[in-house]
């Protein structure tokens, strides 16, 4: 419930806080987190993968969109570019990016279990496909990976050979994942109904408990969900982009808004530090 929570509210604000100050928080935050559980892996899918695409979205508003009061030149076609579109799609491109980070962090955190463990009882149905949905994707990779080095070790690797023995070679690959992703689904699905998902008064073994830890938490995440819910909801985070770049006024109060999104955005990176010096300390004592 903390876990989803947290990711609940920093994904409603990152797509509709489109202040800079706030799109860089939800930003920095994504990434620090993802770097945190991820490492290199992180490091490298958001410099080889998601800066590329960022770039492509903050290049594309510009050459679409001619909304915008401060004309800077002329595209070739004779519409405008403003400096309006610019920002804006800058902007639209680090909310895309920070939104892609979070919901990378997610898929480390809130596992199929944990989701199933939350709706299974509300919905079991929806629960069980959003489940399934979540984990097709690792799943699928690794199984293209063992079916490809099996292709390869009986002559029928997809890299080597003509153009048509490759596209044939690749084609035969398709066709045994689509062949297993479906039945794996239909498994899946017969396995959950013989064990009994979904029948009423059907208990479950779960082990996860609900203690003073994870009421602190969430009274945290909603003191700062509601903080910041309150600075939206007053103008606090206000930004306009067309005509004209307008934003609320830099006050105490709104400077507070955004150090508490930050505060938000770095609660489980801080919690994670904490937890590791803690740990490293008790280690530390027994081993002396």
């Amino acid at each position: 419930m903390v876990n989803f929570l947290y990711y609940g509210l920093v994904l409603v604000f990152s797509m509709f806080l489109m202040h800079p100050v706030y799109l860089a928080i939800s930003l920095l935050g994504a990434f620090c987190y993802s770097v945190w559980l991820q490492g290199r892996k992180a490091v490298r899918f958001t410099v080889l993968g998601l800066l590329p695409m960022a770039a492509f979205a903050a290049l594309i508003n510009p050459a679409f969109n001619h909304e915008g009061a401060t004309i800077l030149t002329y595209l070739p076609s004779g519409n405008p570019m403003t400096l309006e579109s610019i920002l804006y799609g800058f902007a639209a491109a680090a909310m895309l990016a920070a939104i892609v980070l979070w919901f990378s962090s997610y898929n480390e955190i809130m596992t199929s279990d944990k989701f199933v463990y939350l709706f299974g009882r509300v919905i079991p149905a929806l629960s069980l496909v959003l489940s399934m949905t979540l984990r097709f994707v690792p799943k699928f990779k690794a199984q293209l990976q063992t079916v490809m080095e099996a292709q390869r070790c009986v002559g029928r690797d997809t890299s080597n050979g003509s153009l048509p023995q490759r596209l044939k070679s690749a084609a035969r690959v398709f066709s045994i994942m689509l062949t297993w992703s479906m039945e794996n689904a239909i498994e899946t699905a017969d396995s959950m109904r013989s064990r009994g998902y979904g029948l009423p008064g059907r208990s479950a073994f779960s082990i996860y408990r609900f203690d003073s830890r994870d009421r602190a938490a969430i009274g945290w995440l909603l003191l700062c969900g509601a903080y910041v819910a309150s600075g939206w909801i007053a103008g606090g985070a206000r930004f306009r982009y067309y005509p004209t770049v307008k934003a609320a006024p830099v006050l105490p109060l709104t400077v507070s808004f955004a150090l508490v999104y930050l505060a938000l955005c770095m609660t489980p990176v801080l919690i994670d530090w904490w937890d590791g010096r803690v740990w490293d300390a008790v280690r530390k004592e027994v081993s002396s």
